[in-house]
């Protein structure tokens, strides 16, 4: 038997939820690290007013962490309110619960507010420098009590996110999301993609009577595709360069990656390769999530019927 007693708290410890409140001088980079919190699996809610944040963390499976937007043009919002907040669930025994401050030099938000334009939401129509000195004096506790504290003032968008994700990301790790997806040229680009591959060289099973009514999820649609004497070589070259690609898009702080196959009806081809390509990159290791266009569709419409 050991002379150690047992550790009551640890199993309670590890099942805490995680809440990060991130606040800050508005165009310090409050919303990007919200983003970047986002990407690392936190539930990211912007401007939540203060009195509804504990009816959000009640109920029964409510596990996923979550990261909430404070600042002065939050409803509610009070130094001392968002203080006495802070220490009511830091009492909590449920929860692990930190404040990140984003902090920037007055003359760097000047410029900032400057360059895009934009009305700082503390200046009543007065010159943004005057919403920026009462603003930082109002948030002059909160920065005290951070727990996490990231001066932004010489950052650009790929340094905060590094910083943001050394502190929050499980293991200080930036996560690159890919999703592949299926679609027909008939109905037009997807929105939003990266890279798009041309399908339509590759022999057609829509010629096959047994195979027109089938796709590409079928494995004699994928064997029919895939006895293409070009298949071979071209889904390996496409697979040479995503694996070339994506790390350096990675690298360079991107947190998702779009990749489209197109064939003339996105039922066969492309599906397809789509699936062959996604296959390849889950087992590299790489977070796929898959989308068939034309399919989706066909069976939303079948759903309606």
């Amino acid at each position: 038997m050991s002379e150690f007693p047992p550790f009551p708290d640890a199993d309670a410890a590890l099942a805490k939820r995680r809440i990060v409140l991130v606040t800050g001088p508005s165009g310090a980079g409050r919303s990007s690290s919200l983003k970047v919190l986002e990407d690392a699996g936190f539930e990211a809610i912007d401007n939540l007013p203060i009195r509804l944040l504990p009816a959000l963390l009640e109920g029964a499976g409510q596990d996923r962490p979550v990261a909430l937007g404070i600042d002065a043009r939050t409803r509610d919002f009070s130094t001392n309110g968002l203080m006495d907040l802070l220490g009511h669930l830091r009492a909590r025994d449920d929860l692990t619960v930190e404040m990140l401050y984003l902090d920037c030099a007055p003359d760097v938000l000047l410029r900032r507010f400057s360059e895009t334009r934009r009305r700082h939401p503390l200046a009543e129509g007065g010159p943004p420098v005057a919403g920026i000195e009462r603003e930082q004096e109002l948030l002059r506790p909160l920065r005290a009590r951070a727990d996490v504290l990231i001066d932004t003032t010489n950052l650009n968008i790929h340094e905060l996110r590094g910083e943001v994700e050394r502190w929050f990301s499980p293991d200080g790790q930036h996560f690159l999301t890919v999703l592949v997806q299926s679609f027909s040229y008939k109905r037009g680009l997807p929105r939003s993609v990266d890279m798009v591959y041309d399908c339509r060289f590759l022999r057609n099973p829509y010629w096959d009577a047994s195979l027109r009514t089938a796709n590409g999820l079928d494995p004699r649609v994928a064997a029919y595709v895939g006895q293409d004497p070009r298949f071979d070589a071209f889904a390996d070259q496409v697979f040479g360069l995503s694996e070339l690609l994506l790390p350096a898009y990675k690298q360079e702080g991107k947190s998702n990656i779009s990749i489209a196959f197109g064939c003339t009806g996105g039922q066969h081809r492309s599906v397809s390769m789509a699936q062959d390509h996604a296959k390849r990159l889950a087992q590299l290791g790489w977070q796929v999530s898959i989308r068939h266009r034309e399919l989706d569709r066909q069976n939303e419409d079948k759903a309606q019927m």
